[in-house]
């Protein structure tokens, strides 16, 4: 348990607030961050539309970027006369509906910030390898040998590496698996990357020498030939959601893990990535797209052309270059590719 301090500084009035009928029914005065809590989910307790959030903090891009944290214990507080929100204390006053908040020093003993949206569903999406969007090269770091001239490789067995990165100690290994390809042209945009673990270096990273790793994690046999790419860590997740840039569009690709339609907390990947603009934490409201139908009347065909219908929010989490990751927070009917996505 460590203690985390912030100096809390006494917010000014700003011109872009929510207005009332963008507060949510029955939102409370205040409310008492707990743990598990997420900054989706507090929004919700307040505001009508997530997007909103970045405006009634009144942050700014680079603190939509860096945010500031949110901590259990801390107070969130909503003034109804400014339309925003703040971060109070125990004993910050509520009167005539005007928040008075005074420079204080506020701690409280906390794990880490709370996340942006649910970290169990997406952890693994984060630290694991996703995509693979390098050309096919036989320079890429890559397991070459098996101890003992085997042919495969498993929890605890040693692998021999090469191209390794010296400084790093910590390897994750995954094969190129099915490519994923842009719905409406059919163009390959990346391929999958197929988990398969991950090993640590028991000898020295040494150009020209193949590297001895020891593989610590198994999802399946490691076989040479397979790909092998710096491990990361993410403790916690936190970009506020957030409307993207007006005239982002795009369509679903694929559903992940192969299947052809989803739900609420299934992550999908979009057609569009860091080159169209992206970033965490951007939200895309989610349509269905229909085909035109032909009407025949008196024998004459007539075509007509049916309107998307919204049906769902999607909160974006990870971004390649042409391909990005998010997670579907409600949707009143099953998500399937092809879908279109903009803002909200």
């Amino acid at each position: 348990m460590r203690i985390v301090t912030a100096l809390l500084l006494a917010l000014t009035a700003s011109a872009v607030h929510a207005a009332p009928e963008d507060i949510a029914d029955n939102a409370p005065d205040s409310y008492t961050v707990q743990k598990g809590d997420t900054l989706w989910g507090i929004s919700g307790r307040f505001l009508k539309q997530p997007t909103r959030w970045p405006e009634v903090w009144r942050m700014n891009r680079d603190q939509i970027r860096n945010p500031h944290l949110i901590y259990p214990g801390q107070v969130v507080v909503l003034d109804r006369l400014a339309g925003t929100l703040s971060i109070g204390s125990q004993d910050s006053g509520v009167a005539g509906g005007t928040v008075r908040l005074s420079p204080q020093v506020y701690s409280t003993p906390v794990d880490n910030p709370i996340a942006s949206v649910p970290m169990d569903v997406i952890r693994p999406f984060l630290t694991e390898p996703l995509v693979d969007e390098q050309p096919d090269s036989p320079n890429l770091p890559s397991v070459v040998a098996v101890q003992q001239e085997r042919i495969v490789a498993s929890l605890g067995d040693t692998v021999f590496a090469r191209y390794l990165q010296p400084g790093i100690d910590n390897w994750q290994i995954y094969r190129r698996a099915a490519p994923i390809r842009d719905p409406r042209t059919n163009q390959i945009l990346a391929f999958e990357a197929q988990y398969v673990g991950a090993a640590r270096t028991t000898s020295l990273i040494t150009p020209g020498v193949s590297t001895a790793l020891q593989v610590i994690d198994s999802r399946e046999e490691v076989n040479i030939s397979d790909r092998m790419v710096p491990m990361t860590k993410v403790d916690s997740f936190n970009y506020p959601p957030h409307a993207p840039p007006a005239g982002i569009n795009g369509h679903i690709a694929t559903i992940y893990g192969g299947v052809g339609e989803t739900g609420r907390y299934g992550v999908v990947t979009f057609n569009i990535g860091k080159q169209q603009g992206l970033e965490p934490g951007h939200v895309f409201a989610i349509y269905r797209s229909r085909e035109p139908v032909v009407y025949r009347s008196e024998g004459r065909p007539e075509t007509h052309i049916i309107p998307e219908a919204r049906y769902g929010i999607a909160y974006v989490f990870r971004v390649f270059n042409r391909i990005s990751y998010a997670l579907i927070m409600n949707a009143d009917v099953p998500v399937r590719p092809g879908d279109a996505v903009r803002a909200p």
